[in-house]
């Protein structure tokens, strides 16, 4: 028996992607993900809120055909960080990334995310809209524009490291460490990067990696202001517990 064969199987990554009536974009990123980790060890998880467009079926006619692919069915329960935090639980990877279904993110960035954790010993790796060569020109009207750059300027006043785009849903971490803070996350809301970072000491280290916020091309954007009401009480929660633990 060949020793070295397990380390050389083992699942390097897991890519979680929550969604909500994505059926449209599962195919296509999917195909998009197989063409931008070849020669890695990857699994994608698909996490679906019972979207009512057959969102999770598209998963699993794709997952007759490819082992790569698996979903997650949540009934009753909604929400973007409580469903990566569900499909975190059900990987073994070294690391696992969150990416949206929606096509906005640059998948081709994975593996220099990965590197970035594996090889340069980084505690993040972050899609970043607000380093130099990024762009967010993909948000989708003015309004959402505004509700994303308030978001961040609020957010960077308690953050404990810095972050120039602490609003991103595209990030990539190892496993291990998400695993560790878990216990202290909110759960709540939409911006799971935020909570996990709040969580951290103020020792991680970040690494931002600029990339260009594509159009939409299917489905219809989630942000709103229902979504940036969660984000304060988020926020409000995280900066309670830690003020009960000074005390």
């Amino acid at each position: 028996m060949n020793a070295s064969r397990p380390f050389e199987n083992r699942l390097q990554l897991s890519v979680i992607i929550p969604c909500y009536n994505e059926r449209d974009n599962v195919e296509p990123l999917f195909s998009a993900l197989i063409k931008a980790l070849d020669g890695r060890k990857w699994e994608a998880i698909f996490v679906d809120d019972n979207s009512p467009d057959g969102t999770i079926k598209q998963v699993w006619q794709l997952a007759q055909q490819d082992q790569r692919i698996r979903g997650i069915l949540r009934v009753g329960r909604r929400g973007l960080s409580s469903a990566v935090i569900e499909g975190v639980l059900s990987s073994s990877a070294e690391c696992v990334a969150v990416i949206d279904g929606d096509m906005q993110h640059d998948e081709t960035l994975l593996p220099t995310m990965l590197d970035a954790i594996l090889q340069e010993n980084y505690d993040f790796a972050v899609g970043s809209r607000h380093v130099e060569g990024g762009d967010n020109t993909g948000l989708a009207n003015r309004w959402r524009l505004f509700l994303s750059n308030t978001g961040i300027r609020i957010s960077q006043q308690f953050l404990p490291v810095t972050l120039n785009d602490p609003m991103s849903g595209f990030f990539m971490l190892r496993r291990s460490l998400f695993m560790q803070l878990l216990p202290a996350l909110s759960g709540t809301g939409f911006k799971i990067l935020l909570d996990l970072v709040m969580s951290a000491s103020a020792s991680v280290r970040l690494k931002e990696i600029p990339f260009q916020f594509r159009q939409r091309l299917f489905g219809e954007s989630k942000l709103g202001f229902k979504i940036m009401v969660q984000f304060l009480f988020m926020l409000m929660e995280k900066l309670f517990k830690t003020s009960i633990k000074k005390k």
